[in-house]
C-alpha cells in the first residue's frame, strides 16, 4: 500500500521517527554492519520501501540508489538480487531512473541479466524497462542484451513471469524499432 502523509504521521505515531529517519538508520546500520546476512536483510527491506513513491524523495537524499548500484558489484548473490530489486522498485520514477543512468548503473543492471538467480534476471529486466528511453536506447538496445532477452522471451513454460516480462520489453522497446 502506498503512504502519504497522514498515514505515515498515524503508522508513526506521538512519539515514533519519521520516514527519513527510519530510512536513515537503515543506511547507518548496513554501513557499519560486518556480516553478510545483516547486509542482505537490511539491504532487502531498503528495495522494499524503494516500492512506495512516498519514499522515493528520501532514497534520492540518503543515497539509497547509489547503495542499491554498489550491491551490484558485490560477490554476495543476494545482495545482487536485492539490490537490483530496489533499483527496479525506485526506476518506475523517472528522477530515480536518472539518477541510476548518471551513476553509470546501466552496464550493471545489463550484468544482471545473465545472474543464476530467477528474482534477479526479472528484476533486471524490470529495470531495463524503465531506464530504456530514447537517450538510453543504444547502450541497453545492443545486439546481444536483446538477443539474451529474447532468448527469455521464448522460454515458454520454464518461467512463465520473466517470459512476460521479456515479452513486455520487446513489445515497447523493439517493435517501435521497426
Amino acid at each position: 500500500m502506498f503512504t502519504n502523509d497522514q498515514r505515515q504521521k498515524e503508522r508513526a505515531g506521538k512519539y515514533g521517527s519519521s520516514r527519513v529517519q527510519y530510512l536513515q538508520e537503515l543506511v547507518s546500520q548496513f554501513q557499519i554492519a560486518s556480516d553478510e546476512e545483516t547486509k542482505e536483510k537490511i539491504v532487502a527491506n531498503l528495495a522494499n520501501f524503494a516500492y512506495d513513491p512516498y519514499n522515493y524523495t528520501f532514497l534520492r537524499q540518503l543515497n539509497v540508489i547509489e547503495l542499491f548500484l554498489d550491491c551490484l558489484t558485490e560477490p554476495n548473490e543476494r545482495l545482487v538480487e536485492f539490490g537490483v530489486g530496489g533499483i527496479c522498485n525506485a526506476c518506475a520514477d523517472p528522477t530515480n531512473a536518472a539518477v541510476v543512468i548518471q551513476c553509470g548503473g546501466i552496464p550493471l543492471v545489463i550484468q544482471c541479466l545473465s545472474s543464476p538467480v530467477g528474482n534477479t534476471v526479472s528484476y533486471a529486466l524490470g529495470a531495463l524497462y524503465y531506464l530504456c528511453n530514447p537517450s538510453t536506447e543504444e547502450e541497453i538496445l545492443k545486439p546481444e542484451v536483446v538477443e539474451v532477452i529474447e532468448k527469455f522471451a521464448g522460454a515458454g513454460a520454464v518461467n512463465v513471469s520473466l517470459r512476460n516480462l521479456a515479452r513486455a520489453f520487446l513489445d515497447k522497446h523493439i517493435s517501435k524499432l521497426d
